[in-house]
């Protein structure tokens, strides 16, 4: 009799709990990241910012126990992953609701999650033209764009504020990304796995005696509760909104598709064509559910990615326990109302931390790309170049109508649009033999197969 395959295994239940737990702790940082900063870039009240987190980790739960488990025969990657909100939709998101409000934000989430639930299969059949050199790009540009967001929170946004670009707010965010440096980088094993929670601790700590520490919002919470449909209200589908949202869950898709390529190479168990429609249905499904939930878009996180790689733990329903552990987080929305009371430079500071890496994780990723040859060299250039604009020279598009705005100000769409039809124009056809002087185009370059660490 053949035994199973060590992702189809199913551990003791002490081991399923202990690595669920860990798996939680690993990722917790950066899935609740997403809703500090989406609630401190449109003037949410902290009560506000913790429903959004209760909501965010329902779903990510949610989500992550059918990727893992399977849900019928077209949902579900069924393998250890663990998913979480990501930064790519992030700049989208916060464009929309300055623009429209936040019943646009989710109802361009709804329809974007659907499209993405029509686009899950067709996509998983053409990866081949979201090369290293178009993932790569993206990656790189959120990382940089999101910096910036970063820094808003620890300096602030009004200048007219007495507490903009306090030197003490400064310096506590300072402390804080030096602590997730040291425990990152001189820490072993958990230790520095957990480097950015403890930072994220330690500066809460040290905020409690400058007064930057208010639990108002914290009483008024329950104790247990699922989060209501629609908060802000009926959606809206503004169509320049529907369509940044769109192309937001195309590149979800890019990054998620790398991610699942790594899992299936790092456990030995083949990711074909129908692992990966599955995983990206999944995908889809998040940003639906959050359109509903008023949550966030969700991919493999991959810093669980390098957690598999590096514990050997292949097991999904490993990852299936630590969806369903983020589930209880999910319902108890005092957790989240204690969560949205951390101060905004202790988040910057672990922002900055968080995001840096993103856009590290984007370079990584263009060093697997042919990069000495000159037109993929250019169309990298010029994709970042393009997608940079709106981020450092935020008045550039300021004359156009506001509608059209939503795209441009987007770095990461306009990023991800350039670097797609760059590569598709230059390398799938004659246009690239015409560039490089050859008799045939260049060959796409192969995706990364191996785990890209975050």
């Amino acid at each position: 009799m053949t035994s199973p395959h060590p992702v189809d295994t199913r551990p003791p239940w002490t081991r399923l709990l202990a690595f669920g737990i860990q798996h939680v702790l690993i990722m917790y940082t950066g899935c609740v990241t997403v809703p500090l900063v989406f609630g401190a870039a449109v003037g949410l009240d902290r009560a506000t910012i913790g429903l959004l987190i209760s909501a965010d980790l329902l779903v990510a739960g949610i989500i992550t126990v059918i990727q893992s488990l399977g849900a019928g025969r077209f949902v579900g990657a069924r393998l250890p992953i663990i998913c979480g909100a990501t930064f790519v939709a992030l700049a989208p998101m916060i464009l929309i609701a300055k623009e429209y409000g936040l019943p646009a934000v989710y109802g361009s989430m709804l329809l974007g999650g659907l499209f993405g639930l029509a686009l899950a299969w067709p996509f998983a059949m053409v990866v081949r033209f979201f090369p290293a050199l178009v993932t790569g790009t993206v990656l790189t540009v959120v990382g940089i764009s999101l910096i910036g967001v970063a820094g808003g929170l620890i300096v602030g946004t009004d200048p007219k504020d007495s507490a903009y670009a306090d030197p003490a707010r400064i310096g506590l965010a300072a402390v804080v990304l030096l602590v997730a440096l040291a425990f990152t980088v001189l820490g072993r094993g958990v230790w520095s796995q957990l480097g950015v929670l403890i930072a994220l601790v330690i500066g809460v700590l040290i905020a409690l005696p400058m007064g930057l520490i208010t639990l108002d919002g914290v009483s008024g919470a329950d104790w247990l509760g699922v989060p209501r449909p629609f908060y802000f209200g009926a959606p809206e589908f503004p169509i320049t909104a529907v369509v940044a949202m769109s192309i937001a869950m195309a590149v979800v898709f890019a990054e998620s598709t790398a991610s699942m390529l790594a899992i299936g190479q790092i456990t030995g168990k083949p990711v074909g064509r129908g692992e990966l429609g599955r995983g990206l249905a999944g995908d889809g499904l998040s940003a639906v559910l959050a359109g509903v939930f008023s949550s966030f878009v969700d991919t493999v996180f991959n810093q669980n990615v390098g957690a598999v790689a590096t514990t050997r733990v292949f097991s999904r329903y490993v990852t299936a326990v630590s969806g369903a552990i983020l589930i209880v987080l999910g319902v108890v929305p005092r957790f989240g109302a204690v969560v949205a009371a951390i101060p905004k430079p202790v988040v910057g500071g672990v922002g900055l931390v968080l995001f840096a890496t993103v856009a590290v994780i984007g370079i990584d990723t263009l060093r697997k790309a042919d990069l000495h040859d000159r037109v993929n060299l250019t169309i990298v250039a010029v994709s970042v170049g393009v997608g940079l604009v709106p981020v450092l020279s935020d008045d550039m598009f300021t004359r156009f109508p506001s509608s059209a705005q939503i795209l441009l100000n987007s770095g990461i769409t306009l990023a991800a649009a350039t670097a797609f039809t760059l590569n598709l124009l230059f390398n799938h056809t004659r246009l690239g033999e015409i560039a490089r002087g050859t008799t045939e185009a260049k060959p796409p370059t192969p995706e990364p197969q191996d785990p890209i660490a975050a």
